[in-house]
């Protein structure tokens, strides 16, 4: 009865999804373990959509007229409003053809959500899980870090893989971790490295937080 009441846990571990990489229900920054949807292959491009986009079609507003009633924002300017704003730069548009680079694009969502109707997310699709977010406590607010890049999610699977990830991180936290210590501040204190090693998945370069500042390498 103790055990289905309050486990034995340092802390609160709190689980979120989304469905989509919008993150609409904000999981990358309120969760200890989170799941964000996304998709491991190419964005599919409607090139004749992206087309009437430019060509300022009425039947094809931007951000599917989301912003139509609040004022006149002028006509849709592809370079200005998505190619421009892309993090990665990993687009062009050329000789009425978009090219997207898609093993540098950071599933930001911007160009799907403002031209939905000639840009979707590819059909591989799953979720990347990122660990450590909470609100301030012990050592001020998180974001979570990226675990997982991407796993698939059907129920064919079983969900084998993502029971694989949240046990090993309840049992070293529940052997590490302080009284009221969340998992987030766990790995300030031991490391990332040290969660890696627990889990088992391998580094990828997602999980650098800042480049190396100190430019010597002790051996």
């Amino acid at each position: 009865q103790d055990e289905l009441h309050r486990p034995a846990f340092p802390y609160k571990f709190k689980f979120k999804f989304d469905g989509c990489a919008n993150c609409c229900v904000a999981s990358i920054a309120r969760s200890d373990l989170s799941f964000i949807g996304t998709w491991k292959d190419d964005i599919r491009i409607d090139q004749d959509a992206v087309n009437k986009y430019v060509e300022n079609d009425a039947g094809y507003p931007a951000n599917a007229g989301a912003f139509r009633g609040s004022r006149d924002w002028g006509p849709f300017d592809l370079e200005k409003e998505v190619l421009s704003l892309c993090p990665t730069k990993c687009m062009k548009f050329e000789n009425k053809k978009l090219f997207i680079d898609n093993p540098n694009c950071t599933r930001c969502m911007h160009c799907i959500n403002v031209m939905p109707r000639a840009l979707k997310i590819g059909k591989e699709t799953g979720c990347s899980m990122l660990v450590g977010a909470k609100a301030p406590i012990l050592d001020g607010a998180q974001m979570g870090t990226l675990l997982v890049p991407f796993v698939e999610v059907n129920p064919d699977n079983g969900y084998e893989a993502i029971v694989d990830i949240i046990e090993p991180i309840w049992d070293w936290w529940m052997e590490e971790g302080k009284n009221r210590e969340r998992v987030g501040e766990l790995i300030m204190r031991q490391g990332f490295q040290t969660l890696l090693e627990v889990t088992g998945p391998k580094a990828v370069p997602q999980m650098v937080q800042y480049p190396r500042t100190n430019p010597y390498i002790f051996w």
